[in-house]
């Protein structure tokens, strides 16, 4: 009972540091930055293995079995763009699990063009989090966590600067197969200005997600409440008129979402296979990201995500595809390795 009494706490706090509505600065927060994650629908907050890349998305995760264990993540994207994380984790005993961490996106060269379309040269894009983990696990069910970022972003001449504080909470039942997350993201502010604009919130979002590996089969099954500082994550056209039946005459109202469609905008829903210790598959939907970036008569497979990752003795390599739409889609690629075990 305890236990369910602190989660709940802990969800009070979820909903009093969320924000809701308005436009949002610092968006490349909310990017995958780990290919473990890209095949699982870009947000993973239900794991708590070796896997130091996981870590950032849910400090909480941040465990011994991470020490001295460091992460190379890099999407592959045309045009130039690079984007991609580096995080390095080290367990202090008796104290807890720490981490530093660096996500960056940077856009490329770009010409700049006066208003006449000339030509005056080219300038540089890139967007910034260097940040700080510390986990400590409570007790055997209970782990805690926690994540400072301090972002920058430089785009042309206008930079603006702002920090952002994430808190997460695992929850281990006890049959050691089935565990409750609980994660805050990117609460925090903007601290200096692109120009003499007014300051903008970060998107912060909390998130609820609960995960369960079968006893004789090699799956764990997971499913991530995300947004829930949102209820309506539809989209309606202001500009919308109903329109009216040219059979009937009848007015046929400007379509709007049900209960149903908003409440299933909300799941994101997982599949990693354990194919013994070596080979992982994985694969997601989330019905949000399919609706969002519908495109009209080509539904494609938007909103669908795969992976795979292999296991070797001194390090892991994983593989992520996350699917925006029949227009476009998102490669990642990680390798991760303890250096302890190239001493052996």
């Amino acid at each position: 009972m305890r236990y369910t009494l602190l989660l709940i706490s802990f969800l009070c706090t979820v909903f009093a540091v969320a924000q809701t509505g308005g436009q949002n600065v610092f968006p490349f927060l909310e990017m995958t930055y780990n290919a473990r994650s890209a095949g699982l629908g870009r947000n993973l907050i239900t794991t708590y293995d070796a896997d130091v890349n996981q870590g950032v998305q849910n400090p909480a995760s941040f465990n011994k079995e991470m020490d001295n264990t460091i992460g190379f993540n890099q999407a592959l994207h045309a045009g130039g763009i690079n984007h991609g994380m580096v995080v390095y984790g080290k367990h202090f005993k008796g104290i807890g699990t720490g981490a530093l961490h660096l996500r960056y996106v940077a856009y490329g060269r770009m010409d700049r063009m006066d208003e006449q379309g000339v030509q005056q040269g080219t300038f540089s894009a890139g967007d910034f989090a260097l940040g700080g983990s510390f986990a400590r696990r409570l007790n055997p069910r209970i782990s805690v966590g926690a994540t400072f970022n301090i972002i920058w972003s430089q785009l042309e001449s206008y930079s603006s600067m702002g920090l952002a504080l994430d808190l997460a909470g695992n929850y281990l039942f006890e049959n050691e197969r089935t565990q409750l997350s609980a994660v805050v993201r990117n609460a925090g502010v903007q601290l200096t200005r692109y120009a003499n604009e007014e300051r903008t919130p970060l998107l912060t979002q909390p998130m609820l997600g609960i995960s369960h590996r079968l006893e004789h089969a090699p799956f764990r099954i997971s499913v991530i409440a995300h947004h829930l500082n949102q209820w309506d994550l539809t989209y309606v056209d202001p500009n919308a008129e109903p329109t009216t039946d040219p059979l009937t005459g009848d007015k046929i109202p400007v379509e709007r979402a049900g209960f149903g469609e908003k409440l299933a905008r909300h799941f994101l829903f997982q599949l990693e296979v354990l194919a013994g210790n070596t080979l992982r598959l994985r694969g997601a939907f989330d019905y949000h990201q399919r609706r969002q970036m519908l495109v009209q008569n080509r539904p494609g497979m938007g909103g669908f995500s795969f992976g795979a990752g292999l296991n070797f003795k001194r390090f892991n390599i994983d593989y992520g595809l996350f699917i925006f739409s029949s227009a476009g889609f998102n490669n990642l690629i990680s390798l991760t390795t303890n250096f302890d075990k190239w001493k052996k």
